[in-house]
């Protein structure tokens, strides 16, 4: 369990003394109060609602106000879990709708940090969100808002052009501000470099072990997504007695280096 709030700095000191942490997603209070109690230090709410909340085939139809009404109740829940919101498809396609809807997601919302996604197009998002004191969390590699320019969900950064446009990019967000990144499927070699190169924490999914922190689906992580489920994830119900110890066995196995495992990665 959480035993103090958890904070940008919190965070950032994990990473200075090597410490992993977990994140998970919730879209609710009962949920965010027990990932909370199990010991999750972030709670993202993520776009992700889309596809596993309302049930859409993508993240794109998510609006601001989706994301403000499943944070507010995401916040309500959790006490001392850092709230990291997403903002969805086209909220931040320029600094002053940026500035506008973060400022929704944090007032009304209760987030305490916001997520977006893209690399060097978004400098000046973060920039201005940065200024304005909002913490903020850059999204690289596989950018699901983004799936039908991509033609896919695919993995990103495979070739060495895309390898060194994800360095140079991450770099160029925590040069304009940004608090932390989130690297979503890239090959486990190029995670740790970017993880190595940036003085921020790190977080993966479906980029190998080597980043600082970690980050499912809830659902995927309960073993409860319909059709597919990604390479990366796991089901940790299965063998666990309730959903409280499938949680508290997810924190363990990030936090111990056990997951994910090579079967979850790729390269």
């Amino acid at each position: 369990m959480n035993d103090k709030p958890v904070s940008v700095s919190t965070l950032q000191k994990r990473k200075a003394d090597g410490e992993k942490f977990a994140v998970l997603t919730a879209y609710d209070a009962t949920f965010a109060a027990l990932l909370d109690e199990c010991g999750v230090e972030v709670i993202l709410v993520g776009d992700s609602l889309g596809m596993v909340v309302q049930g859409a085939k993508t993240t794109l139809p998510v609006t601001v106000d989706d994301i403000v009404y499943h944070t507010r109740a995401v916040s309500r829940g959790s006490r001392n879990a850092l709230i990291m919101a997403d903002m969805p498809f086209m909220a931040d396609a320029t600094p002053q709708q940026a500035v506008q809807n973060a400022g929704r997601l944090m007032k009304e919302g209760g987030a305490q940090m916001v997520k977006l996604e893209g690399g060097a197009s978004q400098v000046e998002v973060v920039q201005r969100l940065t200024e304005l004191g909002i913490p903020v969390c850059g999204h690289l590699g596989l950018q699901p808002q983004s799936v039908h320019k991509l033609g896919g969900y695919k993995v990103q950064g495979r070739d060495e052009a895309t390898a060194e446009a994800i360095l140079s990019d991450s770099r160029k967000l925590v040069e304009a501000g940004a608090d932390m990144l989130l690297l979503e499927c890239v090959p486990a070699e190029l995670a740790a470099r970017v993880t190595s190169s940036v003085p921020v924490p790190v977080i993966g999914i479906g980029a190998g072990a080597d980043t600082d922190a970690q980050v499912l689906v809830l659902y995927d992580m309960l073993g409860i997504t319909a059709g597919h489920r990604p390479k990366f994830t796991h089901d940790f119900m299965a063998g666990s007695a309730s959903i409280a110890e499938a949680i508290q066995r997810y924190v363990r196995e990030v936090k111990e280096g056990r997951f994910p495992a090579a079967q979850h990665c790729f390269h």
